[in-house]
């Protein structure tokens, strides 16, 4: 899997060691041992020792794989408030990004509790290549501003703004900005994050 920049709360610096420190502290409170992780996540027990030391940063896969093992979400690891409103204002959004590469989320929901969907609105920079995914679920996506290139299955399509895409995601699906300029895409997802573009 590849070793994307780990996530935090802010773009501050010292993302890494934040992460890795919950993903420690979560573990030893469920008094499970690296090699457990490691055999559930499916990943080495010297990457896990690596990402829990702030030295690696796991991609979005690896990480929803080291939570799952953890009995955890990515939000709980990143300390990001849940809060259940109907009604947001606009400028009322929580945010937080996920890596130090300037991909900034901001979340439009869930209202309530036992919602059925995510929705949230990403900002990615150019060049930036989301981990490829296949996994139960499904998700829609609109482009408000930018070019992304979206891979499902064999085909690629390319969304400008306005473009939307909304498919099945245990067809293996993955994206590119194309565009010179950030992309801002409002996402819909059946579950959260993991549908979300790493």
């Amino acid at each position: 899997m590849s070793n994307a920049t780990a996530p935090a709360a802010d773009k501050q610096d010292g993302q890494p060691a934040r992460l890795g420190a919950a993903i420690r502290h979560r573990r030893k409170a469920m008094g499970k041992t690296l090699v457990e992780v490691a055999k559930d996540a499916e990943l080495t027990t010297g990457f896990i020792s690596q990402v829990e030391r702030g030295i690696s940063s796991p991609s979005l896969a690896s990480l929803l794989s080291i939570a799952a093992s953890l009995q955890t979400t990515i939000e709980q690891l990143l300390s990001v408030r849940e809060e259940y409103s109907e009604y947001i204002q606009k400028d009322k959004r929580q945010t937080y990004s996920l890596g130090l590469n300037g991909r900034l989320y901001e979340k439009l929901g869930p209202g309530f509790a036992g919602a059925l969907f995510y929705p949230s609105i990403i900002h990615r920079p150019p060049g930036h290549v989301s981990e490829r995914m296949c996994h139960a679920g499904e998700v829609f996506c609109y482009l408000m501003e930018g070019q992304i290139e979206y891979h499902l299955g064999d085909d690629v399509h390319i969304l400008s703004a306005g473009d939307t895409i909304h498919h099945d995601t245990s067809k293996p699906h993955y994206s590119r900005v194309i565009s010179d300029t950030e992309t801002v895409e409002m996402w819909v997802s059946s579950t959260p994050i993991k549908n979300i573009p790493e």
